[in-house]
Protein backbone atom coordinates (compact mmCIF):
# COMPACT_ATOMS: atom_id res chain seq x y z
CA UNK A 1 0.00 0.00 0.00
CA UNK A 2 2.55 2.59 1.08
CA UNK A 3 4.94 1.39 -2.05
CA UNK A 4 1.87 1.64 -4.68
CA UNK A 5 0.96 5.70 -2.73
CA UNK A 6 4.52 6.73 -3.24
CA UNK A 7 4.49 5.90 -6.90
CA UNK A 8 1.59 7.68 -7.12
CA UNK A 9 3.40 10.65 -5.73
CA UNK A 10 6.26 10.52 -7.72
CA UNK A 11 4.10 10.56 -10.95
CA UNK A 12 2.64 13.71 -9.60
CA UNK A 13 6.03 15.23 -8.49
CA UNK A 14 7.51 14.94 -11.98
CA UNK A 15 4.31 15.68 -13.75
CA UNK A 16 4.21 19.26 -11.74
CA UNK A 17 8.34 19.60 -12.49
CA UNK A 18 7.45 19.20 -16.37
CA UNK A 19 4.73 22.05 -15.59
CA UNK A 20 6.87 24.36 -13.84
CA UNK A 21 9.36 24.29 -16.84
CA UNK A 22 6.68 25.10 -19.05
CA UNK A 23 5.06 28.04 -17.26
CA UNK A 24 8.52 29.37 -16.37
CA UNK A 25 9.69 29.43 -20.06
CA UNK A 26 6.56 31.37 -21.02
CA UNK A 27 7.32 33.27 -18.28
CA UNK A 28 10.49 34.41 -19.40
CA UNK A 29 9.03 34.69 -23.14
CA UNK A 30 6.11 36.91 -21.99
CA UNK A 31 8.87 39.37 -20.02
CA UNK A 32 10.50 40.03 -23.06
CA UNK A 33 7.78 40.40 -25.27
CA UNK A 34 7.07 43.46 -22.85
CA UNK A 35 10.40 45.63 -23.65
CA UNK A 36 9.78 45.08 -27.54
CA UNK A 37 6.19 46.16 -26.98
CA UNK A 38 7.13 48.77 -24.66
CA UNK A 39 9.79 50.08 -27.18
CA UNK A 40 6.98 49.69 -30.27
CA UNK A 41 4.84 51.60 -28.31
CA UNK A 42 7.55 54.84 -27.56
CA UNK A 43 8.28 54.51 -31.72
CA UNK A 44 4.78 54.75 -32.04
CA UNK A 45 3.95 58.22 -29.65
CA UNK A 46 5.81 60.99 -31.79
CA UNK A 47 3.64 60.14 -34.97
CA UNK A 48 0.28 59.94 -32.88
CA UNK A 49 0.80 63.18 -31.11
CA UNK A 50 2.48 64.57 -33.86
CA UNK A 51 -0.91 63.52 -36.07
CA UNK A 52 -2.96 65.39 -32.73
CA UNK A 53 -1.11 68.44 -33.50
CA UNK A 54 -1.88 68.72 -37.12
CA UNK A 55 -5.64 68.13 -36.15
CA UNK A 56 -5.85 70.70 -33.74
CA UNK A 57 -4.11 73.37 -35.91
CA UNK A 58 -6.85 72.26 -38.60
CA UNK A 59 -9.67 72.43 -36.39
CA UNK A 60 -8.36 76.04 -34.95
CA UNK A 61 -8.37 76.96 -38.91
CA UNK A 62 -12.06 76.12 -39.39
CA UNK A 63 -14.11 75.64 -36.37
CA UNK A 64 -17.30 74.92 -38.60
CA UNK A 65 -16.01 71.98 -40.28
CA UNK A 66 -13.93 70.42 -37.02
CA UNK A 67 -17.45 70.23 -35.61
CA UNK A 68 -18.28 67.94 -38.32
CA UNK A 69 -15.33 65.70 -37.65
CA UNK A 70 -14.53 65.87 -34.22
CA UNK A 71 -16.69 65.80 -31.04
CA UNK A 72 -19.77 63.82 -29.89
CA UNK A 73 -22.91 63.17 -31.73
CA UNK A 74 -26.01 64.45 -30.29
CA UNK A 75 -28.16 61.63 -31.35
CA UNK A 76 -26.74 58.28 -31.85
CA UNK A 77 -29.09 54.96 -32.87
CA UNK A 78 -26.51 53.06 -34.55
CA UNK A 79 -23.19 52.09 -33.23
CA UNK A 80 -19.98 50.30 -34.09
CA UNK A 81 -17.93 48.56 -31.52
CA UNK A 82 -14.34 47.42 -32.11
CA UNK A 83 -12.94 44.77 -29.57
CA UNK A 84 -9.35 43.86 -29.17
CA UNK A 85 -8.23 41.30 -27.24
CA UNK A 86 -5.73 38.36 -27.60
CA UNK A 87 -5.60 35.45 -30.30
CA UNK A 88 -4.06 33.45 -27.04
CA UNK A 89 -5.31 32.49 -23.31
CA UNK A 90 -3.17 31.69 -20.48
CA UNK A 91 -2.73 35.49 -19.62
CA UNK A 92 -5.07 36.17 -16.15
CA UNK A 93 -8.00 38.70 -16.88
CA UNK A 94 -6.93 40.19 -19.88
CA UNK A 95 -9.53 38.92 -22.32
CA UNK A 96 -11.92 38.11 -20.05
CA UNK A 97 -11.73 41.89 -19.00
CA UNK A 98 -12.05 43.57 -22.57
CA UNK A 99 -14.78 41.45 -23.68
CA UNK A 100 -17.06 42.12 -20.37
CA UNK A 101 -16.34 45.57 -20.58
CA UNK A 102 -17.77 45.57 -24.21
CA UNK A 103 -20.66 43.10 -23.32
CA UNK A 104 -21.64 46.14 -20.56
CA UNK A 105 -21.69 48.51 -22.97
CA UNK A 106 -23.88 46.64 -25.66
CA UNK A 107 -26.29 46.19 -22.91
CA UNK A 108 -25.60 50.10 -21.69
CA UNK A 109 -26.31 50.67 -26.15
CA UNK A 110 -29.51 48.40 -26.05
CA UNK A 111 -30.87 49.99 -22.83
CA UNK A 112 -30.95 53.26 -24.63
CA UNK A 113 -32.47 52.24 -27.73
CA UNK A 114 -29.41 51.71 -29.68
CA UNK A 115 -28.46 49.06 -31.87
CA UNK A 116 -24.76 47.91 -31.58
CA UNK A 117 -22.37 46.02 -34.29
CA UNK A 118 -19.26 44.30 -33.88
CA UNK A 119 -15.88 43.99 -35.44
CA UNK A 120 -13.48 42.19 -33.09
CA UNK A 121 -9.38 41.37 -32.95
CA UNK A 122 -7.83 38.21 -31.91
CA UNK A 123 -9.76 34.29 -31.83
CA UNK A 124 -11.29 34.93 -27.95
CA UNK A 125 -13.74 37.32 -28.75
CA UNK A 126 -15.79 35.78 -31.96
CA UNK A 127 -16.61 32.60 -29.72
CA UNK A 128 -17.46 34.72 -26.39
CA UNK A 129 -20.04 36.91 -28.52
CA UNK A 130 -21.50 34.11 -30.67
CA UNK A 131 -21.99 31.80 -27.42
CA UNK A 132 -24.17 34.90 -26.25
CA UNK A 133 -26.37 35.40 -29.71
CA UNK A 134 -24.27 38.53 -30.49
CA UNK A 135 -23.47 38.29 -34.52
CA UNK A 136 -20.00 39.42 -35.42
CA UNK A 137 -19.68 41.25 -38.64
CA UNK A 138 -16.06 40.89 -39.15
CA UNK A 139 -13.02 38.92 -36.78
CA UNK A 140 -9.42 39.72 -37.61
CA UNK A 141 -7.36 37.03 -35.73
CA UNK A 142 -3.24 36.40 -36.25
CA UNK A 143 -1.68 39.50 -35.67
CA UNK A 144 -2.61 40.72 -32.38
CA UNK A 145 0.61 39.62 -30.40
CA UNK A 146 2.52 41.57 -33.09
CA UNK A 147 0.40 43.82 -35.05
CA UNK A 148 2.23 46.26 -38.12
CA UNK A 149 0.52 48.99 -39.07
CA UNK A 150 0.00 47.31 -41.91
CA UNK A 151 -2.89 45.09 -39.64
CA UNK A 152 -3.93 48.83 -38.47
CA UNK A 153 -4.94 50.05 -41.73
CA UNK A 154 -7.31 46.95 -42.32
CA UNK A 155 -8.83 47.07 -38.95
CA UNK A 156 -9.21 50.82 -38.85
CA UNK A 157 -11.07 50.74 -42.54
CA UNK A 158 -13.39 47.89 -41.77
CA UNK A 159 -13.95 50.20 -39.00
CA UNK A 160 -14.66 53.30 -41.22
CA UNK A 161 -16.75 51.92 -43.69
CA UNK A 162 -19.88 51.65 -42.10
CA UNK A 163 -19.64 55.11 -40.57
CA UNK A 164 -18.31 56.93 -43.92
CA UNK A 165 -22.08 54.94 -45.37
CA UNK A 166 -23.84 56.76 -43.01
CA UNK A 167 -24.57 53.12 -41.52
CA UNK A 168 -23.71 54.48 -38.24
CA UNK A 169 -23.21 57.43 -36.05
CA UNK A 170 -20.20 56.17 -33.83
CA UNK A 171 -17.63 54.20 -33.92
CA UNK A 172 -16.39 52.87 -30.32
CA UNK A 173 -12.95 51.05 -29.06
CA UNK A 174 -12.89 48.64 -25.97
CA UNK A 175 -9.12 47.68 -25.32
CA UNK A 176 -6.94 47.40 -22.99
CA UNK A 177 -5.07 50.65 -22.28
CA UNK A 178 -1.46 50.14 -21.38
CA UNK A 179 0.01 52.71 -18.95
CA UNK A 180 2.86 51.10 -17.38
CA UNK A 181 4.27 47.33 -16.75
CA UNK A 182 2.31 47.39 -13.32
CA UNK A 183 -0.65 49.77 -14.47
CA UNK A 184 -3.11 47.94 -17.24
CA UNK A 185 -6.93 49.93 -17.73
CA UNK A 186 -9.58 48.74 -19.73
CA UNK A 187 -11.40 51.56 -21.73
CA UNK A 188 -14.27 52.17 -23.93
CA UNK A 189 -13.36 54.94 -26.04
CA UNK A 190 -15.06 56.83 -29.11
CA UNK A 191 -12.69 56.35 -32.66
CA UNK A 192 -15.13 58.31 -34.74
CA UNK A 193 -15.91 60.96 -34.96
CA UNK A 194 -12.08 61.77 -34.17
CA UNK A 195 -11.74 62.91 -30.30
CA UNK A 196 -10.45 66.66 -30.11
CA UNK A 197 -7.38 65.87 -28.80
CA UNK A 198 -7.86 69.67 -26.76
CA UNK A 199 -10.52 67.50 -24.89
CA UNK A 200 -8.90 65.15 -22.46
CA UNK A 201 -9.42 63.94 -18.53
CA UNK A 202 -6.61 64.97 -16.15
CA UNK A 203 -4.83 61.06 -16.67
CA UNK A 204 -4.36 61.95 -20.57
CA UNK A 205 -2.40 65.77 -19.85
CA UNK A 206 1.18 63.94 -20.53
CA UNK A 207 -0.41 62.94 -23.82
CA UNK A 208 -1.92 66.47 -24.91
CA UNK A 209 -0.15 67.44 -28.15
CA UNK A 210 1.44 71.13 -27.44
CA UNK A 211 -0.29 73.45 -29.76
CA UNK A 212 2.01 75.36 -32.55
CA UNK A 213 2.75 79.40 -32.19
CA UNK A 214 2.02 81.63 -34.74
CA UNK A 215 -0.20 81.49 -37.78
CA UNK A 216 -0.84 78.66 -39.95
CA UNK A 217 -1.79 78.87 -43.04
CA UNK A 218 -3.21 75.67 -44.89
CA UNK A 219 -3.34 74.42 -48.86
CA UNK A 220 -5.50 72.73 -49.59
CA UNK A 221 -8.06 74.28 -47.07
CA UNK A 222 -8.59 72.80 -43.73
CA UNK A 223 -12.14 71.33 -43.96
CA UNK A 224 -10.50 69.29 -46.97
CA UNK A 225 -7.19 68.68 -44.90
CA UNK A 226 -9.56 66.91 -42.02
CA UNK A 227 -11.13 65.31 -44.32
CA UNK A 228 -7.99 63.63 -45.55
CA UNK A 229 -6.61 63.89 -42.04
CA UNK A 230 -9.33 61.66 -40.66
CA UNK A 231 -8.71 58.35 -42.03
CA UNK A 232 -5.01 58.39 -41.21
CA UNK A 233 -6.01 59.67 -37.68
CA UNK A 234 -8.04 56.78 -37.39
CA UNK A 235 -5.27 54.66 -38.63
CA UNK A 236 -3.14 55.97 -35.59
CA UNK A 237 -5.44 55.62 -33.51
CA UNK A 238 -5.99 51.77 -33.69
CA UNK A 239 -2.09 50.98 -34.24
CA UNK A 240 -1.76 52.67 -31.01
CA UNK A 241 -4.93 50.32 -29.40
CA UNK A 242 -3.11 47.38 -30.92
CA UNK A 243 0.31 47.95 -29.77
CA UNK A 244 -1.13 48.69 -26.10
CA UNK A 245 -2.86 45.68 -26.07
CA UNK A 246 -0.45 43.69 -27.25
CA UNK A 247 2.10 45.15 -24.06
CA UNK A 248 -0.96 44.59 -21.47
CA UNK A 249 -1.46 40.93 -23.10
CA UNK A 250 2.24 40.30 -22.29
CA UNK A 251 2.01 41.31 -19.02
CA UNK A 252 -1.10 39.81 -17.68
CA UNK A 253 0.70 36.45 -19.41
CA UNK A 254 4.50 37.28 -17.58
CA UNK A 255 2.32 37.83 -14.14
CA UNK A 256 -0.11 34.26 -15.12
CA UNK A 257 2.78 32.38 -15.62
CA UNK A 258 4.83 33.37 -12.39
CA UNK A 259 2.17 33.07 -10.13
CA UNK A 260 1.44 29.17 -12.04
CA UNK A 261 5.01 29.04 -11.47
CA UNK A 262 5.01 29.66 -7.94
CA UNK A 263 1.95 27.41 -7.32
CA UNK A 264 4.16 25.07 -8.80
CA UNK A 265 6.83 25.17 -6.51
CA UNK A 266 4.26 24.76 -3.61
CA UNK A 267 2.44 21.99 -4.60
CA UNK A 268 5.95 19.99 -5.50
CA UNK A 269 7.35 21.12 -2.22
CA UNK A 270 3.68 19.83 -0.89
CA UNK A 271 4.18 16.65 -2.68
CA UNK A 272 7.31 16.23 -1.52
CA UNK A 273 6.56 16.49 2.01
CA UNK A 274 3.88 14.28 1.62
CA UNK A 275 5.83 11.42 -0.35
CA UNK A 276 8.54 11.74 2.37
CA UNK A 277 5.86 11.34 5.64
CA UNK A 278 4.66 8.24 3.58
CA UNK A 279 8.35 6.61 3.41
CA UNK A 280 9.39 7.08 6.88
CA UNK A 281 5.71 5.41 8.25
CA UNK A 282 6.54 2.42 5.41
CA UNK A 283 10.18 2.60 6.74
CA UNK A 284 8.97 3.08 10.19
CA UNK A 285 6.70 0.29 9.89
CA UNK A 286 9.28 -2.39 8.58
CA UNK A 287 11.69 -1.73 11.30
CA UNK A 288 8.44 -2.44 13.65
CA UNK A 289 8.04 -5.62 11.64
CA UNK A 290 11.23 -6.58 11.91
CA UNK A 291 12.10 -5.76 15.42
CA UNK A 292 8.70 -7.52 16.38
CA UNK A 293 9.69 -10.40 14.28
CA UNK A 294 13.36 -10.87 16.18
CA UNK A 295 11.60 -10.42 19.34
CA UNK A 296 9.21 -13.38 18.88
CA UNK A 297 12.01 -15.03 17.73
CA UNK A 298 14.41 -14.44 20.90
CA UNK A 299 11.26 -15.68 23.16
CA UNK A 300 10.46 -18.67 21.42
CA UNK A 301 14.30 -19.54 21.59
CA UNK A 302 13.91 -18.72 25.56
CA UNK A 303 10.65 -20.81 26.27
Amino acid sequence: MAGGQERVLRRRIKSVAATRKITKAMELIAASQIQRAQARIAANRPYKNGMARIIVEAAKGDPHAAKKMLGVPEKVENVLLLVIVGDRGLSGAYNSSVLRAAERKIIELKSQGATARLIVVGKKAAPYFRFRGQDVELSFVGFADRPSFADARLVAAAAAAPFIAGEVEQVLLASTRFHSAGSQKVEVQQLLPLTDPRAVSDDDEATVPHELTGYTEFEPDAEKLLADLAPKALESEVFSALLEGSAAFHTSQQRAMAAATDNADELGLSLTRIMNRARQDAITTEIMEIVGGAEALRQKKGA
